[in-house]
Order: structure tokens, then C-alpha cells, then sequence
């Protein structure tokens, strides 16, 4: 898959978020966190093995592991703990908040995490690094 591909899926998914109801800066902010999450874990595996910057607990197999209400907590709780963290993730994460709205039936973490279906490596195509 090109480049060109890669992000029409990202911007496509964007524009399901807006169509839900999420606002252009709301969906922007929550994808861009799935995102780290998401290219912190490729980083880590091979070819690239590199320690990850976030713990393993909020890492994005553990998103992945869970669903519905469990999800949107974890989901919470993960950007509020790395916003505690040192470094980096205290800068991307530190006024990170969940915009995902568990009353609306709109967007849940779970549509975000499972929507793009991004094949191993694919996110990190569009960036090389993920700034641990």
C-alpha cells in the first residue's frame, strides 16, 4: 500500500468520526493518540525492536483486548496515566482527554481501534519514528 492510500484510510475513518458528531479538532486530537499508541507498539516489534515509551499496561495490545464500556475506561484511564509520565508522553498526553462520549451512539474507542484494520506496519510507513 502507497502512501497515498495509507492516508486517504486515515482521512476516510476522520470523516466517519465527523459524520458521528465529533468535532474536526475533537477527532483529529483522539485519532492522533490512537495513532502514537499504535506506532509505539509497531516500533517495538520486528524489524525495528524498539523499546517502547509507553508502559505495558496502556500499551495497544491491551486497548485491543478490551471492548464496550471496559474499552472507553481503559481507553480514559490510559490517556490520563501517560499523561503522567515523564518526558514526551507528559508533553503528547498531559491534557489528553477521552472525547469519545459513552452516551452518544456515536464513536467509541472500539470503532477507532478496530475501523482503520492498518496490516502490521503500515502505520509506521507514514512516519518513521515515534518519538520515545
Amino acid at each position: 500500500m502507497n502512501s497515498a492510500t495509507l492516508v486517504q484510510k486515515l482521512w476516510n475513518y476522520c470523516n466517519v468520526l465527523r459524520d458521528d458528531g465529533m468535532s474536526y479538532g475533537d477527532y483529529v486530537e483522539q485519532f492522533t493518540y490512537l495513532l502514537f499508541l499504535k506506532m509505539a507498539d509497531e516500533r517495538s516489534r520486528p524489524p525495528y525492536h524498539q523499546p517502547s515509551p509507553i508502559p505495558a499496561s496502556y500499551a495497544w495490545p491491551m486497548l485491543l483486548a478490551k471492548d464496550g464500556d471496559a474499552l472507553f475506561d481503559h481507553y480514559r484511564h490510559t490517556l490520563e496515566e501517560l499523561g503522567k509520565q515523564p518526558g514526551t508522553l507528559a508533553l503528547i498526553f498531559g491534557k489528553a482527554q477521552n472525547k469519545f462520549d459513552a452516551d452518544h451512539p456515536g464513536p467509541r474507542p472500539s470503532a477507532a481501534l478496530r475501523a482503520p484494520n492498518f496490516a502490521p506496519g503500515e502505520v509506521v510507513r507514514i512516519r518513521p519514528s515515534c518519538g520515545g
